[in-house]
């Protein structure tokens, strides 16, 4: 498990924690044991009104175990705080925020999945479900990347303005007599042809990236729809671990797509 996974599933457990100790339940353990030692109330002779501030805090002891070692509350833990790290709300882009609510749904279909299972069957679902976080983290990332370019006004300055300035500078060398000048008016357009370019670039990773989401969103319906067909019989079988190879490699393309992103936009402002 990445160190990522690790301290979100630490949140998540604080989480539980917190919501335990402020449940209703909670409330009821800690009240009535006050109550009780409060009236002094004696179920036997021996008994000592202390015994109930006693036997509240075991009450809660035992309460706050049984809650913290529930998987399907520790996996919903860990599905909120998904939401709420990469929340869909954060995303502008109307199609790109579309996929990732569709991506969290499936992470978290796919747990509950997980949990209608024992042994080792769930224990291999839930480490499918474990690797989608990273998918998922991804898939965000993309998405904020496409919110930056369509969003950035320089950009999308330069994007109209720099292919009319290319052709008034071509223009302009058919006629300019001046070597001097000639000289000049190359040394732009040859500048502009290259921003141009890397405006084309960025352009096509928006396309790229556009094309990336809408296929990692289906290669995560195929692997919800795999996690269905897992049965007991194939507990013992590569079934699962292949699943999660499957994971890692989109997981590895959607990096790759990230990185090209990021490395013509870092030229374009250095430019």
């Amino acid at each position: 498990m990445s160190k990522a996974r690790q301290e979100m599933r630490a949140r998540a457990l604080q989480s539980i924690v917190g919501a335990a100790f402020f449940s209703v339940e909670s409330a009821v353990i800690v009240a009535l044991s006050i109550v009780l030692f409060g009236l002094g109330y004696q179920p036997f002779e021996w008994w000592q009104a202390a015994y109930w501030l006693i036997f509240g805090a075991v009450a809660e002891t035992l309460y706050l175990g049984v809650t913290i070692t529930d998987p399907n509350a520790a996996e919903r833990a860990v599905s909120a705080r998904l939401k709420e790290q990469f929340d869909p709300h954060d995303v502008e882009n109307p199609v790109a925020r579309e996929r990732l609510k569709r991506a969290l749904e499936y992470r978290r279909l796919i747990s509950e999945a997980a949990a209608k299972h024992k042994g080792a069957m769930r224990h291999n679902i839930e480490s499918t479900a474990s690797e989608l976080t990273a998918w998922i983290e991804q898939i965000y990332n993309l998405a904020k990347r496409m919110d930056a370019f369509e969003e950035n006004e320089v950009i999308n300055r330069d994007r109209r303005t720099v292919p009319m300035d290319l052709d008034n500078l071509r223009r302009r060398l058919k006629v300019e007599e001046s070597a001097a000048v000639r000289e000049q008016l190359e040394e732009a357009i040859q500048t502009k042809e290259t921003q141009l370019a890397n405006l084309r670039s960025l352009e096509n990773n928006i396309k790229r990236a556009d094309i990336q989401l809408d296929h990692t969103l289906s290669a995560l319906g195929t692997v919800y729809a795999q996690v269905q067909l897992i049965d007991a019989r194939e507990v013992d079988s590569a079934r699962a671990q292949r699943l999660q190879e499957n994971i890692r490699e989109e997981v590895l393309s959607l990096e790759d797509t990230i990185a090209a992103f990021d490395e013509v936009q870092s030229f374009h402002a250095r430019s």
